[in-house]
Protein backbone atom coordinates (compact mmCIF):
# COMPACT_ATOMS: atom_id res chain seq x y z
CA UNK A 1 0.00 0.00 0.00
CA UNK A 2 1.27 2.98 -1.13
CA UNK A 3 1.44 6.52 1.01
CA UNK A 4 -1.36 8.82 -0.05
CA UNK A 5 0.97 11.61 0.69
CA UNK A 6 4.20 10.60 -0.67
CA UNK A 7 3.47 7.70 -3.43
CA UNK A 8 5.89 5.61 -2.12
CA UNK A 9 5.52 2.62 0.36
CA UNK A 10 5.23 2.63 3.46
CA UNK A 11 8.84 3.65 5.60
CA UNK A 12 10.46 0.89 8.04
CA UNK A 13 13.12 1.91 10.59
CA UNK A 14 15.86 -0.41 12.28
CA UNK A 15 15.50 -0.41 16.15
CA UNK A 16 18.39 2.33 17.01
CA UNK A 17 16.73 4.63 14.16
CA UNK A 18 12.70 4.03 15.91
CA UNK A 19 14.04 4.81 19.60
CA UNK A 20 15.93 7.72 18.34
CA UNK A 21 12.34 8.75 16.68
CA UNK A 22 10.69 7.60 19.68
CA UNK A 23 13.11 9.56 21.54
CA UNK A 24 14.15 6.75 24.06
CA UNK A 25 17.00 4.65 24.58
CA UNK A 26 17.23 1.21 22.23
CA UNK A 27 18.00 -0.47 25.36
CA UNK A 28 14.23 0.19 26.19
CA UNK A 29 12.88 -0.36 23.40
CA UNK A 30 14.37 -3.33 23.24
CA UNK A 31 12.76 -4.19 26.78
CA UNK A 32 9.57 -2.92 25.03
CA UNK A 33 9.76 -5.57 22.52
CA UNK A 34 10.73 -8.51 25.18
CA UNK A 35 7.86 -7.59 27.41
CA UNK A 36 5.53 -7.44 24.18
CA UNK A 37 4.45 -3.94 25.53
CA UNK A 38 5.82 -1.89 22.54
CA UNK A 39 4.90 -1.03 19.33
CA UNK A 40 4.48 -3.69 16.55
CA UNK A 41 7.60 -4.93 15.34
CA UNK A 42 8.49 -6.98 12.14
CA UNK A 43 11.79 -9.58 11.68
CA UNK A 44 13.05 -9.64 8.28
CA UNK A 45 16.11 -11.31 7.76
CA UNK A 46 17.84 -11.22 11.20
CA UNK A 47 16.95 -7.17 11.64
CA UNK A 48 14.02 -5.95 13.60
CA UNK A 49 11.84 -3.28 11.33
CA UNK A 50 9.33 -0.88 12.81
CA UNK A 51 6.93 1.03 10.80
CA UNK A 52 6.38 4.86 10.98
CA UNK A 53 3.21 4.47 11.31
CA UNK A 54 2.97 1.51 14.07
CA UNK A 55 5.33 4.08 16.32
CA UNK A 56 3.19 6.95 15.91
CA UNK A 57 -0.14 4.85 16.26
CA UNK A 58 1.78 3.44 19.75
CA UNK A 59 2.65 6.77 21.13
CA UNK A 60 -0.57 7.92 20.31
CA UNK A 61 -1.92 5.52 22.81
CA UNK A 62 -0.90 7.43 25.70
CA UNK A 63 -2.10 10.81 24.53
CA UNK A 64 -3.86 12.87 26.90
CA UNK A 65 -5.01 16.82 26.72
CA UNK A 66 -4.46 17.00 30.58
CA UNK A 67 -2.71 15.01 33.60
CA UNK A 68 -6.49 14.58 35.17
CA UNK A 69 -7.95 13.42 31.44
CA UNK A 70 -8.89 9.33 32.26
CA UNK A 71 -8.25 7.24 29.46
CA UNK A 72 -9.50 3.32 28.69
CA UNK A 73 -5.27 2.73 27.27
CA UNK A 74 -2.35 3.72 28.43
CA UNK A 75 1.62 3.10 27.14
CA UNK A 76 3.15 0.64 29.86
CA UNK A 77 6.28 0.63 31.16
CA UNK A 78 9.26 -1.90 29.59
CA UNK A 79 8.77 -4.41 32.51
CA UNK A 80 6.68 -7.54 32.95
CA UNK A 81 3.12 -6.64 32.89
CA UNK A 82 1.02 -7.50 36.49
CA UNK A 83 -2.22 -10.04 35.87
CA UNK A 84 -4.19 -6.77 35.73
CA UNK A 85 -2.07 -4.93 33.17
CA UNK A 86 -3.01 -7.66 30.90
CA UNK A 87 -6.43 -7.82 31.28
CA UNK A 88 -7.01 -4.13 30.76
CA UNK A 89 -5.10 -4.31 27.17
Amino acid sequence: MLDPKTGLPPRYLRAPDAARFLGISIRTLEKHRTYGTGPTYRKVGGRVLYSVDDLQAWTAIGARKSASEQTATRVFPARPLTAAEKASL
